[in-house]
């Protein structure tokens, strides 16, 4: 069952990052990787999330290997933040990939934090209602 729930979870984050990204690239027009940072981006602030959630409800670990391993290493695409980047040096487009490597790493941590707290302030809300 657990195999199950990781190729249907990795599928799902597979076509979602699929669609943002290219609905990313739609908006934004430029040589930088906007697109494998948005994904990355948005699965750090829902990683962060569903670690607030998942440490004060009892989830199951099927549920959790769907979600954190399944859904969003599908989703998240640090192969392509790396050869992105590669390429962008490799093109001696330097600024542009160090501004890649910092942003993608400390707002990524930022937002993992964001949607932790997020997470537990959401849950704290639901135990006053």
């Amino acid at each position: 069952m657990k195999i199950i729930l990781l190729l249907t979870g990795g599928a799902i984050g597979t076509l979602a990052r699929y669609a943002l990204s290219g609905f990313t690239h739609k908006i934004y027009i430029g040589t930088f990787p906007m697109g494998t940072l948005v994904v990355n981006m948005v699965g750090s602030l829902v990683i962060g999330f569903l670690w607030g959630i998942s440490e004060s409800r009892n989830i199951s670990p099927n549920y959790r290997s769907f979600a954190f391993i399944g859904l969003l290493g599908g989703f998240t695409t640090f192969s392509s933040y790396a050869l992105e980047t590669m390429n962008l040096l490799r093109d001696n487009e330097i600024r542009q990939a160090l501004t890649n490597m910092l942003v993608t790493n400390i707002l990524g941590l930022m937002l993992v934090f964001l949607g932790f707290l997020l997470a537990k302030g959401l849950l704290n809300l639901t135990k006053q209602l």
